[in-house]
């Protein structure tokens, strides 16, 4: 893992105590199984933003939950380019994707200060081999990573207003998931990240904003976004594809 991590940093705030803990490992967990977990858990010193957690090739030794803040996951394409593969928001895990392999297959960088929860694989294998509902849990969100996986393809086809608009939904839908308001929310990466993303160019993107604000769709702010008309942009994820 990039950087100076303190792995055996004395826990802060207990896994029960959590506010994402219905949305993490543990999850439909009892009290007991929950203590179990926690003696795995490690939490690390806050990330800075444009710091790492893990760059491809790394020895494959952990995953990570993240508990606040927002990371990008990235490859590098043959020329060096990163290639967006994914936004972490707070209660989803890094790493599982490089399971059963013996290094990390991407890049892991704080999109903003972000605190995570570390655990070694292989005591969380091990763990997960004794309590079935970790095991269903751990299963549920590589399932998830799955899913995101086939987000992304949906979001990086069809008409740029439709990639946009399937890309702001989704973020909403994401911070409605953890109690937070599905209209008004914060996007921690550039426009040039959700071009990346999207596969489209900054300037399409930057213009797609402009647009959705003329139409009545959103409102900016800086970062911040607010959801004036969902149903419009629902509308326009709707479109049909060019002939």
């Amino acid at each position: 893992m990039s950087g100076p991590m303190d792995l055996g940093a004395r826990p802060h705030v207990k896994c029960l105590a959590c506010s994402l803990s219905r949305l993490c490992l543990p999850a439909s967990l009892s009290a007991e199984e929950v203590d179990r977990l926690e003696r795995i858990v490690r939490r690390n010193r806050p990330l800075k933003r444009g710091e790492y957690l893990f760059k491809a090739e790394e020895p494959m030794e952990q995953v990570f939950a993240l508990r606040s803040g927002a990371i990008k996951h990235f490859l590098l394409d043959a020329d060096g380019n990163e290639r967006i593969g994914g936004f972490i928001l707070p209660g989803e895990m890094l790493g599982l994707d490089a399971i059963g392999a013996s290094h990390y297959r991407g890049f892991a960088v704080a999109l903003e200060v972000s605190l995570v929860c570390a655990i070694r694989l292989d005591q969380l294998m091990d763990l997960s081999g004794q309590i079935p509902g970790l095991r269903y849990q751990l299963l549920h969100m590589l399932s998830l990573g799955i899913q995101g996986k086939d987000e992304q393809l949906r979001c990086c086809h069809g008409r740029a207003e439709q990639r946009l608009a399937i890309f702001l939904l989704g973020m909403s839908a994401r911070y409605q998931a953890r109690g937070l308001r599905a209209d008004v929310f914060n996007l921690p990466m550039s426009r040039g990240d959700i071009a990346n993303y999207l596969d489209l160019t900054l300037e399409t993107v930057s213009r797609l904003f402009g647009r959705f604000a003329q139409a009545g769709f959103l409102q900016c702010s800086g970062r911040e976004v607010r959801l004036v008309d969902p149903q419009g942009l629902a509308n326009l994820t709707r479109l049909e594809e060019p002939t």
